[in-house]
């Protein structure tokens, strides 16, 4: 679920009314941001807390409180006198090891990673910072590329509407956003996105306890607790035959490397068999390219694909406009789950009549691109308005539109955004991996929609992972692949966020 910023002021209101202790949450709060920076940074270095006078400041205490003790170097740059700020904070603040007071902005520090700790202002702001508080906000963003200084912002970040998701000037611009409890519905709007940044949710149950769900925005994130009761799993006894019988129509001249991408992705989901389909003229060099547990099948017509024996039929990288007439027949009589990108879905635009005859279930996934020549009607739309409307029109589909903060949607389910990923994604063969990913999920019996939020948090997280020892920058679809693993088993044991 999502809330306002008042729905989230009024589950307080009622948690504190029924004896909750305001200073345990603030200490749980505290420890579950400490987490999270844990998470992206598990080498200490140097915190800086941006501190305002309401109980942010204090979340951010507390957190400051835990990371010091694994080490981090504890700096504070505050908005007002350190003892005008409120009661408890101003505890948290007393009780907290040392730390050094800056009166400035930072300069050289030698202690690496450096990490600044948004904790300026949180819901109750309303509007434009006030002058102390946008300089501080600013100073944030400025240190971000002049340090290579990294921002996490509790709850939201500072100067960002927790509503409508517009910022405001000076705005802060976090790199992770540890939001407390239940996500507030502006951290998810297209214009907040460079703003917040990697979205962590902080879980708190005992507060999540008093929400009161018919007001609520049944729109939520995508969380591990979440992913996990969907997980395939194999009994004991099981053989390759179970674990999914997967076809993969990729490929042709030119264009070789999205089969091999979405090939070797399907394996690392753990489909049990993978065949590609491939016309004779890409067989014999996508036979040496592709993974050894692959199965390379010439095939004179896509078509026949429906005389063979397959779980899941992933249908479209690289594999040209030449014989779509031939794999558009295939998704409209195909009657196995399919996954459909990339070329199939540019041929789908052109002939978008195919769509209301598919007679299996469909998880389409486009870029932003082929969303726009899937339904050139919904450029005035949201990225989330746009997967919605989608959903409605095709009842048996699921959407997965991608991009950053990726969005799934399916009629009749909540709308789900995916929290995983860091901008280095943003390169050729991501979209190959997922579609790979994807398929094999769907080839252990996953529903389309199960499937889009396992595999887009999945490929999203591989990449984290790939980053914690590399600059995202460097991270590529083969580096996903080989994390996927490390990905999955975030999801059994729950230590993500």
């Amino acid at each position: 679920m999502l809330v306002t910023c008042r729905q989230m002021q009024e589950m307080e209101s009622r948690a504190f009314a029924s004896g909750l202790d305001a200073a345990d949450l603030m200490e749980q709060a505290g420890q579950g941001i400490a987490r999270v920076v844990h998470q992206f940074f598990p080498a200490a270095g140097t915190l800086i807390l941006y501190l305002g006078s309401g109980n942010n400041a204090g979340d951010a205490l507390v957190a400051a409180r835990e990371l010091q003790g694994d080490g981090w170097d504890v700096k504070i740059r505050a908005s007002v006198p350190l003892d005008e700020m409120k009661p408890l904070p101003k505890k948290h603040w007393r009780s907290l090891g040392r730390a050094e007071v800056l009166e400035s902005a930072p300069t050289a520090m030698s202690r690496t990673p450096i990490v600044l700790l948004d904790g300026l202002v949180g819901i109750g702001a309303r509007g434009p910072l006030r002058p102390r508080l946008r300089e501080l906000a600013a100073e944030m963003n400025s240190l971000r590329p002049r340090s290579g200084a990294q921002t996490v912002a509790i709850d939201i970040p500072s100067g960002l509407d927790g509503d409508a998701g517009i910022p405001e000037a000076d705005c802060v611009m976090a790199d992770i956003t540890a939001t407390i409890a239940v996500p507030k519905l502006g951290l998810l709007a297209d214009s907040a996105i460079r703003h917040v940044g990697r979205l962590a949710l902080v879980p708190l149950p005992s507060l999540v306890a008093f929400a009161e769900g018919e007001s609520l925005d049944s729109s939520d994130l995508i969380t591990p607790s979440q992913l996990r009761p969907w997980l395939p799993r194999r009994a004991f006894d099981m053989h390759k035959g179970q674990a999914g019988r997967v076809g993969i129509m990729a490929g042709s001249r030119g264009y070789f490397g999205a089969a091999q991408l979405a090939c070797h992705a399907a394996l690392r989901a753990g489909a049990g068999l993978v065949t590609l389909l491939v016309k004779p003229d890409a067989y014999d060099i996508l036979a040496q390219r592709v993974p050894a547990e692959v199965m390379v099948k010439p095939v004179k017509d896509y078509r026949e694909a429906l005389d063979l024996r397959f779980d899941a039929l992933a249908i479209g990288p690289g594999l040209g406009l030449t014989y779509q007439d031939e794999y558009l027949d295939v998704i409209q009589q195909s009657t196995v789950p399919m996954l459909l990108d990339a070329d199939a879905l540019t041929a789908l635009a052109s002939h978008p009549e195919i769509l209301s005859k598919v007679q299996a279930p469909c998880l389409l996934t486009p870029h932003p691109g082929e969303m726009a020549r899937l339904m050139p009607e919904g450029g005035v739309l949201s990225r989330a308005d746009q997967a919605e409307t989608w959903a409605q029109a095709h009842l048996q589909q699921t959407l997965l539109l991608k991009g950053s903060r990726t969005v799934i949607a399916h009629a009749g389910e909540h709308t789900r955004f995916n929290t995983t990923g860091h901008p280095g994604m943003a390169t050729g063969g991501m979209g190959d991996v997922l579609t790979g990913v994807c398929a094999a999920l769907l080839g252990q019996g996953l529903t389309t929609y199960h499937t889009a939020a396992l595999g887009a948090w999945l490929c999203g997280r591989a990449a984290e992972i790939h980053a914690l020892s590399q600059a995202q920058e460097s991270t590529l679809p083969t580096d996903v692949i080989q994390c996927l693993g490390q990905a999955w088993q975030g999801i059994v044991t729950g230590e993500v966020f």
